[in-house]
């Protein structure tokens, strides 16, 4: 499952560092449910799907995936976002993901203050 997870997260990254977010429609379960960085909690494909495709369709930001692992169906993506061409115009965040079936069930989204 380990390498399945990989397989899952560096798709699912794809579709941020290409701002192509129709790689998205693959890999979302039905049941998923996303925690967001806000705190605010979105349920079932089609609210994931908005709100991911919203970030990953931001042509002026740049994703970088900095690290991902993962251990069974569980897995980590360690990123940066970045809106401008300095650090103070950006921000470093983390994902917990979890994945069943080869789809993302869960993703919680924290952001380094």
């Amino acid at each position: 499952m380990p390498d399945a997870a990989i397989d899952i997260m560096h798709r699912f990254n794809e579709a941020f560092l290409r701002h192509d977010p129709a790689i998205l429609a693959g890999l979302v379960a039905e049941d998923c449910v996303i925690e967001n960085t806000d705190g605010t909690r979105h349920a079932g494909r089609a609210a994931c799907l908005a709100l991911w495709s919203g970030i990953a369709g931001a042509a002026d930001t740049e994703f970088e995936p900095e690290e991902v692992w993962a251990a069974g169906d569980r897995a980590v993506i360690r990123w940066r976002l970045r809106w401008g061409p300095g650090l103070a115009e950006s921000f470093r965040g983390v994902n917990l993901m979890r994945v069943r079936d080869g789809l993302i069930v869960e993703a919680m989204g924290y952001v380094k203050g």
